[in-house]
């Protein structure tokens, strides 16, 4: 399955669908109510390296780190979504893409928030606005750009003869 997977995948659409997708989370959470500096976000998301304490004190390097983990994650999450959606088409990528958003969404939240309990903090309802979004663009981007029409996994003779 993984050497089907990396023959079979548009790498550079995955790049830019991760991309493009953080950017949107990221453009989303700053724009909508209640919006989050840019500087607190990150400091947030580096926080997942660096402990709580980097919330409260104006450290750089947090904003940096928090930078790296973000499009890191973009990335790893544009890879899954590509993995669930990819050669069905643009609409089921975007779909499917706002639907795994979503999963995105309550992984992140309800499991995180077990280890990292601070991240309660930032859940509102553009926290789940911006994982629907970031999956149904890293979906349709994808898609978008995916030049293989082949499935991941082909079937031997023996599957047909069935």
């Amino acid at each position: 399955m993984i050497a089907s997977i990396q023959k079979n995948v548009t790498w550079r659409a995955v790049l830019l669908a991760g991309i493009v997708g953080g950017i949107v989370f990221l453009l989303v959470q700053m724009l909508i109510p209640p919006a989050i500096s840019p500087s607190l976000l990150f400091r947030y998301i580096g926080s997942l390296a660096m402990g709580s304490d980097v919330l409260t004190n104006g450290n750089s390097s947090a904003v940096v780190v928090g930078i790296v983990i973000h499009f890191s994650l973009s990335l790893v999450f544009a890879l899954i979504i590509t993995i669930v959606v990819h050669r069905w088409g643009l609409l089921v990528g975007i779909i499917g893409g706002a639907i795994l958003g979503l999963a995105l969404y309550g992984i992140n939240l309800y499991t995180l928030t077990r280890v990292f309990p601070w991240f309660f903090a930032i859940n509102t309802t553009s926290l789940l606005l911006s994982h629907v979004l970031f999956g149904a663009v890293a979906g349709g981007i994808y898609e978008l750009f995916d030049h293989f029409d082949l499935p991941l996994v082909k079937g031997t003779d023996d599957d047909a003869n069935k």
